[in-house]
């Protein structure tokens, strides 16, 4: 539950585009706190479960948006993967999997995303919930607690599921996630590479000589409408505001979407100035694609036009192994500091590493002197 809350909370980490939302956020820190609970010391097995928790996982979701009309949180189908995982770690039966599964679906908030898109909060995308009630659903099934079957799995006529489950070992899911750049929501990435883009072509390009902004993007990201976010979790969820900050900043870093960058004059004033226009085009191309066009009117007069831009991450838009590898380096050296950080880089890339070592350091708790922590917990919008 606080690693799902952790991954939720800082936005910076995978998905698939047909669930929209995310599956890593529970996948992985089931699959730890099951390997820890059971003393598993087998890097193979422990792989084997993130594998699963991702193929049944991102087919829940799939499943789960093709027969609902509401658009649900990704903890609503992620739980559905935590509980696989426990059954296979507690070796539950055929008949309490099934339990498993349908507990797991049935105590998973189905909560609707868009709420909290219009209203951006600290519930985000309910993974905190979601990994919480999937793992908790295997222990109750191994004590002989039952469920209602769960839907997104049972394949009938009326749910569709056979053309999401019938190429189970065939198709691998685990291979269509997406990983972001940067710590923000991914309907907001499509714009703030946009806006990349304009600064490789024109190189002398700041926010000074910007007027005004348009974003031209699909129907969801126009909704992520918030003009001046008071918490990190609303600007994550702001495409005017990261829009903004990417173009006064040149980044998206935490720095700029907390503490004294929620307050940064700059980014605010071009947030509360921007215009955002939903296109037809980009619109029909969502959930499977995420497009969007910004153009910049600068102050004398020239208008600058990025074209249309996807996100890179994506399968087809891959990030490098250097890529991933920076990234990972610039998110945890400020939390954990730089030798941690490169240890759990090591460790997951030597061949003869124990698992037991990997979990050593990664389940460790970080520990701060109270100053910090005092003064983390009273800075605005931390």
């Amino acid at each position: 539950m606080a690693g799902a809350a952790i991954i939720d909370g800082y936005d910076a980490h995978d998905g698939h585009a047909l669930c929209k939302g995310h599956m890593g956020v529970t996948v992985i820190p089931a699959a730890l706190a099951f390997a820890d609970a059971t003393a598993l010391d087998d890097w193979d097995e422990l792989l084997s479960l993130v594998l699963l928790g991702y193929e049944i996982g991102t087919r829940s979701g799939i499943a789960l948006h093709a027969t609902s009309p509401v658009m649900h949180s990704s903890g609503a189908w992620n739980a559905l993967a935590a509980a696989a995982i426990g059954a296979r770690v507690l070796r539950l039966g055929v008949e309490q999997t099934v339990q498993a599964l349908g507990v797991a679906e049935y105590y998973g908030p189905r909560s609707p995303l868009m709420r909290v898109i219009v209203h951006p909060t600290m519930v985000k995308d309910g993974s905190t919930m979601g990994a919480f009630a999937g793992v908790s659903a295997a222990y109750l099934a191994q004590d002989g607690f039952t469920g209602a079957p769960a839907e997104t799995i049972e394949a009938d006529a009326r749910t569709h599921n056979p053309q999401v489950w019938g190429d189970v070992g065939s198709r691998w899911r685990i291979l269509e996630q997406y990983f972001k750049p940067v710590p923000v929501c991914r309907w907001t990435q499509p714009a703030t590479e946009a806006v990349q883009a304009l600064f490789s072509t024109h190189p002398g390009l700041t926010h000074a000589l910007v007027r005004s902004v348009e974003i031209e993007t699909f129907h969801e990201a126009v909704s992520l409408a918030c003009r001046a976010p008071v918490e990190t979790d609303a600007a994550q969820y702001s495409t005017p505001f990261v829009v903004s900050a990417m173009l006064v900043h040149g980044r998206l870093t935490p720095a700029e979407l907390a503490g004294a960058g929620l307050n940064d004059a700059r980014v605010l004033e071009l947030s509360r100035t921007m215009s955002l226009v939903e296109s037809a085009e980009f619109s029909a191309r969502f959930p499977a694609e995420r497009w969007a066009r910004v153009r910049l009117t600068l102050n004398d007069g020239t208008v600058l036009d990025s074209g249309a831009h996807t996100t890179r991450g994506d399968p087809d838009t891959p990030l490098s192994d250097q890529a991933i590898s920076a990234k990972f380096r610039a998110n945890s050296e400020p939390a954990v500091g730089e030798a941690t950080a490169k240890r759990i880089e090591q460790t997951i890339q030597s061949a003869d590493s124990p698992l037991s070592a990997f979990l050593d350091v990664v389940l460790t708790p970080t520990r701060l002197d109270a100053a910090a922590v005092t003064q983390r917990r009273d800075s605005p919008g931390s």
